[in-house]
């Protein structure tokens, strides 16, 4: 998984605390705005950040552990 900075982890705890279960969803929503407004990079960084709630949450190892 690729991080664009610590600020986007910083984001995706916020969101936890915010939302709890459905953390996920709202950074989904988010990026759901950003991509009516047209604006690409930040549709890019929350769909991440929905991807990176969803790996903090995990409770096992998510992909291919080495």
């Amino acid at each position: 998984m690729y991080l664009a900075d610590a600020h986007q982890v910083s984001e995706a705890m916020d969101l936890i605390a915010s939302f709890g279960d459905h953390a996920a969803l709202e950074a989904s929503a988010r990026a759901g705005r950003s991509r009516d407004l047209g604006n690409h990079i930040h549709f890019c960084r929350w769909r991440q950040t929905e991807r990176l709630i969803d790996v903090l949450r995990s409770s096992g190892a998510i992909g291919t552990v080495h």
